[in-house]
């Protein structure tokens, strides 16, 4: 009775009027006159600009545009890396580091950091070998960060949220995607004297597609990240922890339940996840007309970049897919920007997502499908306008079938407000695991 509850609950908020926004980046729609918050954006005369990495909403709503990239009229979309939409999938997984296992180190150079981090930490730029979900080897890259003073010997992995599929959209190499959020939790667990582990995801800066929201990829690389840094650094300890928030705190629990069977000699302690993505099987059916498609599109891609007879073309509308090149060249406030404008059917062919399609991301996107490994804590603002609070409280009560959850809700607290007001209590409940 009480997930009955929270599935109806879900329903009435998202068919309302403003909850799947663009807001992890803070673009939304215009006639509202409501403010682009995610970072240093600021309101405009028609409505609202989203300025997260140097994008602007057009007057009209916004344009696909990014790079002057536009679909053909036929609506052949563009894609990652060579994988086409219209054909019989993506591009295969490229075997990285011969045959070095999971989480070797293929390189490592200096990194230039953030200017909010610079100072308490040095970086390295690693690519490291993870797996794709065929189990196939391939390249991954992330960010290596140490401590400059009050080093201890435990690794945290920070696991961001959506950034967008390009090569562009890797946090480690494009500080416009290392958003502000993210930022002030790294800063904190390294005031705490840990090295952190910043991974991108498959297909970030590496030449497979994005397997967007397709939790194991995300899981393994957060996992083999860990390995990374043990290996540029030999007396870091084999404990960590987790830290992911949205697209990340996704990761970051799949990563929890792959750990005794994928980790090798690390020792998971705790997994912290802020707003994480699940139950997509709730949200995917709310969204189309809603600012928050763009969110959808990249499920789509990311979907198609695992099963290659689920095609993005049989299923987005001609408006949809003449819009597909910004997946190319835009991060995330460019593809929400360009998706917003769209009603439902000029989104998908029926205006809505056939049921194969939702069962199949429900497959591979839900973090509660088997035990968790070790103690969670989860974060969730009650205002949250990317992930509801009552779709969160949904997840809450199927890992409590499994084992106790910490929930945190912040009253007020928004999808990117939710990281800022728990960064000391994240951190702080990481310390208490690693002890």
């Amino acid at each position: 009775m009480r997930r009955a509850h929270r599935l109806l609950t879900v329903s009435l908020l998202i068919s309302s009027t403003a909850i799947v926004t663009a807001a992890e980046t803070g673009a939304t729609a215009a006639q509202a006159g409501a403010m682009a918050t995610h970072a240093e954006s600021t309101a405009t005369q028609a409505g609202v600009t989203a300025t997260h990495a140097e994008s602007t909403a057009t007057q009209a709503g916004v344009t696909a545009a990014q790079a002057g990239s536009t679909a053909a009229q036929a609506g052949v979309t563009a894609t990652h890396a060579g994988a086409t939409a219209t054909q019989a999938g993506p591009a295969q997984s490229p075997i990285a580091g011969g045959g070095a296992p999971p989480g070797s180190v293929i390189s490592s150079s200096v990194a230039a950091l953030p200017k909010e981090l610079a100072g308490a930490a040095t970086g390295r730029f690693v690519k490291y070998v993870t797996t794709d979900v065929r189990g196939e080897r391939i390249t991954a890259t992330g960010l290596v960060l140490t401590p400059r003073t009050n080093r201890k010997d435990n690794v945290v992995v920070w696991a961001h949220g959506t950034t967008g599929l390009a090569d562009r959209c890797a946090p480690s190499t494009h500080q416009d995607v290392f958003w502000p959020e993210a930022r002030a939790a790294v800063a904190e667990l390294l005031s705490r004297g840990w090295t952190v582990a910043a991974p991108d995801y498959p297909g970030l800066g590496t030449p497979q597609p994005h397997p967007y929201l397709i939790g194991a990829s995300e899981g393994r690389s957060i996992i083999d990240s860990v390995r990374a840094a043990r290996r540029l650094n030999p007396s870091l300890s084999a404990k960590y922890a987790i830290d992911g928030h949205s697209q990340g705190g996704q990761g970051a629990l799949f990563a929890n339940q792959l750990a005794p069977s994928y980790d090798g000699d690390l020792q998971l302690r705790g997994t912290a996840g802020i707003a994480p993505v699940s139950n997509v099987d709730v949200l995917a059916p709310q969204i189309p007309g809603t600012p928050g498609q763009g969110y959808l599109v990249m499920g789509v891609y990311g979907l198609s970049a695992v099963e290659p007879s689920f095609r993005p073309a049989d299923v987005l509308a001609a408006p949809a897919r003449q819009r597909a090149g910004v997946l190319e060249t835009g991060c995330l406030t460019e593809i929400l920007a360009a998706y917003a404008p769209l009603t439902a059917t000029q989104l998908l062919n029926g205006g809505q997502l056939p049921d194969a399609w939702v069962a199949k991301l429900a497959h591979y996107d839900n973090p509660a499908q088997t035990a968790p490994s070790a103690p969670i804590l989860i974060v969730q603002g009650t205002a949250d306008e990317a992930v509801p609070a009552a779709v969160t409280d949904i997840l809450v009560d199927q890992l409590d079938d499994y084992r106790p959850v910490r929930y945190d809700k912040l009253p007020g607290q928004t999808h990117d407000g939710a990281v800022f007001a728990s960064t000391e209590t994240v951190a702080d409940w990481i310390a208490d695991r690693l002890r």
